[in-house]
């Protein structure tokens, strides 16, 4: 039993060695090239990474096509090694080609939202700090990946979207600032410019109004218990919450202290007595 074993090692240690001695030099070979070509794959990719950040390319973007250069040339580099030692690289070409039909079929979705995320990257329909709404979801774009975009939205709640569902939809952008509404009643005998100008100054004064796009204020309906004002201003979308419960403070506050009635709904009731009640 040991003997056979003994022969069996030094059948293995003899192929090995005969090996060696016949692609000693290949094998070096082989080393040198994978060496350098690694050394090469590192340097282009740094090239091509610092040339598209310098042409203001998405860094998204850029890190994708370099990495992507660099797993191409490492490839190329290990199969020229391979056949420098002599192992034929024509059933790994297979494997590999097989594999990648299984991989794709079984990652379809994953790959539509990494195509998906190209096309954003390249296209530019917003960038980061942007504000969108998409399909009903709305918020400031946190993270532009290329699988997936997030967004943050006013009650800082976090939004991940696959990149599959913004291609091809509807998209509203607008960019840095979101629109705030609001409104205001004063009575019929009030002057309506004194109270636009109290509120276009409360506007003016809070620190996340947005100087552009400009405010609007001005006469919205006539109610039925007064005159109703409006008033629609841009702040930052991670601010509408405490920006407009400030504003609306700020503006109620003017409108009080410089004395203006603002009114509030009343009904006028008339009893008639019938000619059976006077009997």
């Amino acid at each position: 039993m040991i003997s056979s074993e003994i022969k069996q090692f030094e059948k293995y240690y003899t192929m090995l060695t005969e090996y060696l001695v016949t692609y000693s030099m290949q094998i070096v070979a082989a080393i040198f090239i994978l060496l350098i070509g690694l050394w090469i794959a590192q340097k282009l990719a740094n090239v091509v990474a610092n040339l598209m950040t310098r042409h203001n390319i998405d860094i998204t973007l850029t890190n994708f096509v370099s990495n992507v250069v660099k797993v191409l040339l490492i490839v190329m580099v290990i199969i020229i090694a391979l056949g420098k030692i002599g192992i034929s690289v024509t059933p790994f070409v297979a494997a590999i080609g097989a594999a990648s039909l299984g991989a794709g079929l079984a990652l379809q979705g994953m790959l539509s939202n990494y195509g998906a995320g190209l096309a954003i990257i390249a296209t530019r329909p917003f960038v980061v700090g942007d504000t969108i709404e998409i399909k009903n979801v709305s918020g400031q774009v946190k993270t532009i990946e290329l699988g997936h975009t997030t967004l943050i939205n006013e009650e800082k709640v976090e939004i991940t979207i696959p990149n599959k569902h913004i291609v091809g939809e509807i998209l509203h952008n607008s960019f840095k600032y979101s629109l705030v509404k609001g409104e205001i009643g004063i009575a019929y005998n009030a002057c309506s410019n004194t109270a636009i100008n109290l509120i276009e100054r409360a506007l003016s004064t809070h620190q996340h109004v947005a100087e552009v796009p400009n405010s609007q204020i001005g006469i919205e309906r006539f109610g039925d218990s007064g005159v109703i004002i409006s008033y629609r201003y841009w702040v930052p979308t991670t601010k509408i919450i405490e920006t407009k419960l400030a504003v609306n403070s700020a503006v109620y506050a003017a409108i009080n202290n410089a004395h203006i009635e603002i009114p509030f709904p009343q009904r006028v009731v008339t009893l008639q007595k019938s000619e059976c009640d006077n009997a």
